[in-house]
């Protein structure tokens, strides 16, 4: 007896359609929430914050939708609006408890709000947990469908996540490559390709071509704004809307714009809307490059920076913490290994998400709970690795000018302007003896050449080759004597069209 009293004390019981539950007795969910959580005990992860932003938002403006239409009383609508508020703001996030690997539609989730707000709604009109003041099913999710709430909740929190944190993110990490290409434009260095040195090029330029790497993340993101905004809400459980007001998705759609200030619309076509994941593949796929550019960027700097004195050495990287115990003095990037592995991590959500996006058989995809927990993981990963990266690194670069002049002037690169004017044999000897004699390429030019001492110093102008046109000059001095005194014009400024590698 005293044990079925302390039970009652700590539960209390629920019923829904398949019979009674026990829920804890403060808890604010109810009999469904309770059943999923006994059914689905699979991992520890959650939706995130984002979507059950997103869920309240919905809830809040269905609520107001079905108050003004007639369909939810108004004092009940009200209180709902109130609850689902609190919902979007995080109060009662502790009550979000089902599994992401749960019932493939979502209805877990869905239910798992409504009950939430119901029994808050409840309580906010003087009940308590135990009275139905507030019905989960008739007052909450009234002309929805788990089928339409549930992308339409993964399409708004992506959409906002992708427009308010990554992209504000990524354009603050362009900025400050932007400033670090301008800082560093008068410093000449050596380019590389297959990790060998190639012609010289400008500290700075290098710089610019990353800055521009990440101002065409932002114009790919904003590309799948179109389709992440054109939502599925109003459809219910197939697309025919059945069940629902048909003022009810415009309504309610325009009160979410209007506060959330993204654009969003009812879908054109609710068949294809519910039906696949297109839209989220999609922006997946937009996200992974973005990730894709993170790491092409990190790992550049990662080598430029490499080693104070054995490496290359170019740049200097802001130490973020000690690189170990047992090397005394020793920094390691860890800022650019850290938005690598954000990158690898969001290259993998988005074969899970990929993967998911091909289970949409017939009115519904049954994977959308693991596509959407990887969709907003990407997100959030990558909006924090790229303000991480644009304030704790790059904001911090240094260049090493002295570092990088005698990486220039020792770089066998040098003689490829020497081609056009000895001949490519001639250019390939001199590149030769400077390699096995430890040798400038000016010096063993000005030695074998035949050329002046004027005529090599032009050749040679590493400023000149990082210039559109500057082979131009080459050719004006092919045409002149050897020994003629001619002035070597830097010519009009064309662009080049194909070089070796």
């Amino acid at each position: 007896m005293r044990k079925v009293k302390a039970m009652e004390r700590q539960y209390r019981v629920e019923t829904d359609a398949l019979g009674e539950m026990l829920v804890p007795a403060d808890a604010y969910y109810g009999a469904h929430t309770a059943r999923a959580l006994h059914c689905f005990p699979v991992s520890q992860l959650r939706f995130p914050r984002a979507f059950i932003w997103a869920l309240g938002m919905i809830k809040k403006h269905a609520a107001i939708t079905n108050g003004r239409l007639g369909l939810v009383p108004q004092r009940i609508a009200q209180a709902i609006q109130h609850a689902a508020q609190e919902v979007a703001q995080g109060r009662w996030d502790d009550q979000f408890v089902v599994d992401i690997f749960q019932t493939a539609s979502g209805t877990s989730v869905n239910m798992n709000a409504n009950e939430v707000i119901a029994h808050r709604a409840t309580e906010l009109l003087g009940g308590k947990l135990t009275d139905k003041l507030v019905h989960p099913n008739d007052h909450v999710n009234c002309g929805q469908s788990s089928n339409d709430v549930v992308p339409t909740a993964v399409q708004m929190a992506a959409l906002d996540g992708i427009v308010h944190q990554v992209i504000p993110a990524l354009n603050e990490l362009h900025a400050g490559l932007s400033r670090k290409a301008r800082e560093f434009h008068s410093i000449l260095t050596i380019a590389r390709t297959h990790l060998q040195d190639a012609a010289p090029i400008r500290l700075g330029q290098e710089f610019s071509g990353y800055a521009a790497q990440v101002e065409h993340a932002v114009d790919r993101l904003w590309n799948v704004e179109e389709s992440l905004g054109a939502l599925p809400l109003g459809g219910t459980a197939v697309g025919t809307g059945y069940n629902t007001h048909p003022e009810f998705a415009r309504l309610t759609i325009a009160g979410i714009a209007a506060e959330t200030g993204l654009a969003l619309e009812e879908t054109r076509n609710h068949f294809y809307a519910q039906s696949n994941l297109d839209a989220l593949v999609e922006a997946s796929g937009a996200l992974r490059s973005v990730a894709v550019s993170l790491i092409k960027i990190a790992n550049d700097l990662r080598w430029l920076g490499s080693s104070p004195r054995s490496g290359l050495g170019e740049i200097k990287l802001p130490a973020a913490t000690p690189g170990t115990a047992t090397l005394p003095g020793k920094v390691n990037p860890v800022l650019c290994e850290t938005v690598i592995k954000v990158g690898i991590q969001v290259m993998g959500n988005d074969a899970a998400v990929t993967a998911a996006g091909t289970f949409g058989e017939f009115q519904l995809n049954t994977m959308i709970s693991v596509a959407a927990y990887n969709l907003l993981l990407s997100i959030e990963l990558l909006a924090a690795a790229a303000r991480t990266f644009a304030r704790h690194c790059v904001a911090g670069i240094e260049a090493d000018r002295k570092r990088c002049q005698e990486i220039l002037d020792r770089s066998l690169a040098l003689c490829a302007p020497l081609a056009p004017v000895l001949g490519h044999d001639k250019a390939t000897e001199i590149a030769q003896i400077a390699q096995e004699e430890g040798r400038t390429v000016r010096d063993v030019a000005l030695e074998i050449s035949g050329l002046s001492s004027d005529h090599v110093d032009a050749l040679l102008d590493p400023e000149r080759q990082t210039e559109p046109g500057g082979a131009l000059m080459s050719v004006t001095v092919r045409n002149a004597e050897p020994d003629s005194d001619q002035t070597l014009a830097r010519g009009p400024e064309l662009p080049s069209h194909g070089s070796d590698s």
